[in-house]
């Protein structure tokens, strides 16, 4: 391998490891319906693949519209021992999770049963912004 391939090879790792690298972790809980109001939109009907972002994402409402994909990544002490699909969602914050939030991000039903079994209640996640 010539040395300008090498560089180029070495040049892309670093570009597309860090990316794929950090994903933030965090506990993930579920809300069920009427998604309306919301926080961020009041009335306005986002769909179901929505969440609510709890302080550690929230920032004053800028977490508003954020989408993130959300991969289950395991049990927490509670509920069902092996929740995870092995699948991941991408979800819209549309909503506040306030103090005593129970989980980091609060997906809609539909986005949590997509991810995992929703008999755990409670999952551990793995997310980042899209």
């Amino acid at each position: 391998m010539g040395l300008e391939m090498r560089v180029l090879l070495v040049l892309a790792m670093a570009i597309c490891l860090p990316s794929a690298a950090y994903a933030a972790e965090g506990t993930a809980t579920f809300y069920t319906p009427p998604y309306v109001p919301s926080s961020c939109n009041g009335y306005q009907n986002d769909g179901v693949m929505i969440a609510a972002a709890s302080d550690a994402i929230w920032g004053n409402r800028a977490a508003c519209g954020r989408s993130y994909r959300v991969t289950c990544t395991g049990a927490t002490n509670q509920g069902v021992p092996q929740p995870c699909k092995g699948t991941s969602v991408v979800v819209k914050i549309v909503d506040y999770c306030p103090p005593g939030c129970r989980g980091t991000i609060d997906l809609s039903q539909e986005a949590f049963a997509a991810i995992a079994n929703p008999d755990a209640g409670k999952i551990k996640i793995s997310y980042t912004q899209v």
